[in-house]
């Protein structure tokens, strides 16, 4: 896939939204660009995992970590 896009005065590009998808990028999320010599790659730069969002989804009122999953099971055991 080619797109282009034009370089500003104050050297901004906008990413065409082909690309902004195929990143899984959106307004405020950073980029980063390295440079082999050859090639210059773009990539998203994850702070956290893709799928922590997630966690927990389809058991609510279960906290996060070992601890809070073996409380829930000790109830449930009546324990």
């Amino acid at each position: 896939m080619k797109k282009q896009a034009k370089v500003t005065s104050k050297g901004q590009i906008t990413l065409p939204r082909e690309i902004r998808r195929r990143l899984g990028v959106r307004a405020g999320d950073r980029v980063e660009f390295e440079d082999d010599g050859k090639v210059v790659e773009i990539r998203p730069v994850r702070k956290e995992s893709a799928f922590e969002k997630y966690a927990g989804i389809g058991n609510p009122g279960i906290g996060k970590g070992r601890k809070a999953i073996l409380k829930w099971m000790r109830e449930l055991r009546g324990e």
